[in-house]
């Protein structure tokens, strides 16, 4: 079966993002510290993002009108505006984060781009993307991109129909198992899972076992090699 589509994830696939959400999540919990402890608001924050994820969807406005929601729960709704002043600033430092690929991503979207479609998918508020995508260099190597709410099998059935020649001869390769390649393989695709040194508690999810059309690599670097093994 040839390959002719290859979907990338963008988020801790391209450039680093989970290390920054870490970084505000240790703020947070000094803003409030007085209120409990780092596992306390962990868990209430972890649990409120949760259920706020099919509202606001994914991103750094979302996450940080959950911080805004956990910092209110946590102080019985009565937050010093101090905090919430320094979550919104948090969350606007995030935004105005700059971007820059992780090692070998250039090289391996170069060497990628010269045998096949490259087609970006990610989840995540829209202006914030683009932006990310703008930065990063990379936006003139990519055929389309599809930025979506959720990814699911249908999700995948649809990129690849739009973009290229179908699931059956498109790869996907990201870092979160859960949105990158389960559904990925669902939809009939290969995927190729490249792990990044942290992963959104909210993206765990098991690899698939006895799967042909799953890999699992050291790096992105490896990725132009095992995509045309499989073409």
């Amino acid at each position: 079966m040839p390959i002719t589509t290859v979907g990338l994830d963008a988020d801790d696939t391209l450039w680093h993002n989970e290390t920054l959400f870490r970084l505000t999540h240790d703020r947070f919990a000094e803003m409030l510290a007085e209120h409990g402890d780092r596992d306390t608001i962990e868990a209430r924050l972890h649990e409120t993002e949760g259920r706020n994820l099919r509202l606001y969807g994914y991103g750094i406005k979302g996450f940080t009108l959950s911080m805004i929601e956990t910092a209110m729960e946590l102080t019985g709704g009565e937050p010093p505006p101090r905090v919430i002043s320094e979550i919104l600033a948090a969350g606007r430092e995030m935004l105005g984060h700059p971007v820059e690929p992780l090692p070998g991503v250039d090289e391996a979207l170069a060497e990628l781009s010269e045998r096949y479609r490259l087609v970006l998918i990610t989840k995540g508020d829209l202006l914030d993307q683009e932006r990310k995508l703008a930065a990063s260099g990379l936006g003139d190597l990519f055929a389309g991109v599809e930025i979506v709410s959720e990814k699911t099998a249908d999700t995948y059935r649809t990129v690849f129909n739009r973009h290229g020649t179908g699931p059956e001869e498109a790869v996907m390769a990201g870092n979160s198992m859960k949105s990158d390649v389960l559904p990925a393989i669902a939809a009939g695709a290969w995927a190729a899972h490249i792990p990044y040194v942290i992963t959104w508690a909210h993206e765990l999810a098991d690899a698939p076992k006895n799967e042909p059309r799953f890999a699992a690599l050291g790096s992105i670097s490896e990725l132009p090699d095992w995509v045309d093994g499989v073409a």
